[in-house]
């Protein structure tokens, strides 16, 4: 955020917070508090409504307690409504999406009057108030949305899996629930939103948020930091490019295995991922493409099926089949089964396919089995820029952390000024896929910062497989309720 936009978020505020002082002010002269100044005093404005509704002053110290406030707060605006007579639907809506602007209209508003402390049992018997069955359902509706959309905020939200890049630790049709505490909810930083809709309304297809408000980022203090192999739901960085051009919080969410974290020099030698000169743990589901060449006879397709085996025939005696090393093993058993090798790109040659990131010079013999070595950027962390590395970081520095990048004359200019380090403001993580060979990962489009990181996936809810039969039989029960690693 530059300076300009600083000031005016600031002023913003303070104009927003001297309406409500204001509107207070004169809510708490119509209810005969002499001392009306209060309205202007941090905390103590507070407790004057709490005895204003009728509410007992150690509600205070739930105003302390993060999320059980915005509860309080939201029960605190409907009471001193009710308390002015305010009973309707809207009115209630108003007390609590624009009090600051209510609280002053029903100040100065003449008609207004204080009927007394509306929590009150003399209240209640006073003034007896019966909602109707719109009214009981409206409000149920509203609380279940606001409720909702608190949870899946700030704890815990549900995911489905509908690629095979987490194959097979993860399943297409795995429903998990992903965790945003462990490290730390990410507030909001698109607000304006239709609730439950991510980027794109259902139906219409519209964009389903409105970006000409987009805040700094923040997080809420982390129960752990990202550990390496940790399986994470994260924003895909690309979709900040053509033609999306989503904000941070609405770029398409993505899981994968982060199995690289800040500060790390990661490597890929023939499909083995290797950390800071350590060769790095394989998990049980990770497969790779393998050829299995038969003595000519076929492979009965029910017993792929059975062990859940993807791939193709490539030639009379060769299939190009998906594999876990101990799959592998199984099927070098068979009888009709020659040799079962891993199908690997070549080291010191181009991929293949898609040209692996950054798609530069340092990258041409780089492939998705041969790849790096690469130093993943942590916040603090300062780099040497040179011709060799900066298509590596460039585009960290430029788009993920605001900086304008140029390299004129043989030079590297940040924010106008020549360059010839980078100090990093945020972490960054190298993130692939279980599903080695089948999988846009880290491989194909560099780092994911901070900013992009979602939440931790922690079980596994239901699972459902789409080529079964009836409802019963798709339902895999070995996986409900299964940990994820």
């Amino acid at each position: 955020m530059d300076l300009y936009s600083f000031i005016l978020w600031v002023l913003l505020l303070v104009l927003i917070n001297a309406v409500a002082n204001i509107g207070t002010f004169f809510l708490f002269k119509k209810a005969g508090h002499f001392n009306s100044w209060k309205a202007f005093v941090p905390i103590w404005n507070i407790v004057e409504l709490l005895k204003l509704v009728g509410r007992p002053n150690w509600w205070i110290a739930l105003f302390f307690i993060p999320l059980i406030n915005f509860f309080v707060g939201i029960g605190l605006m409907v009471d001193v409504a009710k308390s002015f007579g305010k009973t309707s639907f809207l009115q209630h809506v108003g007390a609590i999406l624009l009090a600051p602007l209510v609280f002053l209209v029903w100040g100065l508003d003449k008609d207004t009057k204080y009927l007394g402390g509306s929590a009150t049992e003399a209240f209640k018997k006073k003034y007896p108030y019966k909602k109707s069955t719109t009214r009981e359902w409206a409000d149920a509706i509203v609380f279940a949305v606001v409720a909702a959309t608190i949870i899946r905020t700030f704890f815990i939200e549900a995911f489905m899996i509908p690629t095979g890049s987490m194959e097979r630790s993860l399943l297409i049709g795995d429903f998990l629930f992903v965790s945003k505490v462990n490290y730390g909810a990410r507030l909001p930083i698109t607000p304006v939103s239709f609730p439950f809709a991510h980027h794109t309304m259902p139906v219409i297809g519209t964009k389903s948020y409105w970006d000409g408000i987009q805040l700094s980022y923040r997080r809420l203090p982390a129960l752990q930091q990202i550990k390496r192999n940790d399986v994470v739901v994260f924003n895909y960085p690309m979709d900040a490019d053509e033609p999306f051009n989503r904000p941070v919080d609405k770029r398409e969410n993505y899981i994968k295995r982060a199995v690289g974290i800040p500060g790390d020099t990661l490597w890929i030698d023939n499909a083995q991922v290797y950390v800071n000169g350590t060769k790095e743990y394989n998990p049980p589901g990770e497969q790779l493409y393998y050829t299995v060449i038969t003595d000519g006879t076929d492979i009965n397709p029910d017993r792929l099926h059975d062990l859940r085996i993807d791939g193709y025939r490539a030639s009379e005696r060769e299939y190009l089949l998906a594999l876990t090393e101990e799959l592998a093993q199984k099927l070098s058993g068979w009888s009709n089964i020659v040799s079962v090798m891993p199908r690997l790109e070549e080291k010191g040659h181009p991929a293949d396919m898609d040209p692996v990131f950054p798609k530069a010079a340092i990258s041409q013999n780089w492939n998705q089995d041969n790849y790096g070595p690469i130093i993943i950027p942590k916040k603090g962390w300062t780099v040497q820029l040179n011709e060799e590395n900066l298509p590596i970081y460039e585009r960290a520095i430029g788009l993920y952390e605001g900086n304008k990048l140029e390299k004129r004359e043989g030079a590297v200019f940040i924010n106008g000024e020549r360059a010839n380090s980078y100090t990093f403001k945020m972490d960054y993580y190298w993130m692939m896929g279980d599903n080695r060979h089948n999988s846009l990962d880290s491989r194909y489009w560099g780092f994911v910062p901070e900013d992009h990181i979602v939440g931790k996936a922690l079980l596994v809810w239901m699972s459902l497989d789409d080529k079964a039969g009836s409802l019963f039989e798709r339902i895999r029960w070995n996986r409900i309720f299964k940990s994820i690693h």
